[in-house]
């Protein structure tokens, strides 16, 4: 199938679908961190090709239910909209018969619909714990692969460290400078991007 993976610089999904045989594309307004099909650019000079397939991975900034102490001011300057706006591109596709839109809890869920599904990395082969909403067209919910026990970060003495209100934090949100652990949270886990692939091709 034509599809296009839509936001998405780490190449992934992209590739995962490579690999089963999809002619796949990725855009964003970064350059792909890995050599293959890619669009630089707005996405909306090419989403309304004829692609058989969208999954799509808009920006959650300013959607995201962690960062819900900002969005009182978000909405008041007008970056929550805006992000919203852009969200909403993907749910009006009517000559796409497949799309797949991720994104983390947040509010889409109540401006938007509630997701078809809810799905963790550690389903998939990661031992991460993230969870990760995806709105589905034409698309069957993703059945777990390989499930793994999630790994957490430690205190010194092996414990697992808790904030103030008891919540755990995978390691990888750790890793990385300050300025791009944006990024490195933003990238699909290759479990998931590889049972997107595996589940979604082929579907009638």
């Amino acid at each position: 199938m034509k599809t296009l993976v839509a936001c998405e610089w780490s190449g992934r999904v992209r590739d995962a679908f490579i690999r089963k045989g999809h002619d796949a594309m990725s855009c964003d307004l970064l350059d792909t961190a890995v050599p293959g099909p890619h669009y630089k650019g707005d996405v909306r000079d090419i989403l309304y090709d004829r692609w058989d397939m969208v999954v799509a991975f808009p920006p959650c900034t300013h959607l995201s239910l962690s960062g819900a102490v900002y969005w009182k001011q978000k909405q008041e300057d007008g970056r929550q909209q805006k992000a919203v706006d852009f969200f909403m591109l993907f749910t009006d596709l009517p000559d796409c018969p497949k799309v797949a839109i991720e994104n983390p809890v947040g509010i889409m869920s109540r401006l938007y619909r509630k997701p078809d599904q809810i799905i963790q990395p550690w389903w998939f082969g990661d031992p991460v714990q993230k969870k990760t909403c995806l709105w589905l067209k034409g698309l069957p919910l993703l059945k777990p692969t390989v499930i793994v026990e999630p790994e957490f970060q430690k205190n010194p003495d092996g414990t697992v460290y808790r904030d103030k209100k008891g919540g755990r934090y995978s390691i990888p949100a750790y890793n990385g400078r300050h300025r791009d652990r944006a990024h490195i949270r933003g990238q699909t886990y290759n479990g998931v991007a590889e049972a997107m692939a595996e589940q979604w091709i082929n579907i009638n």
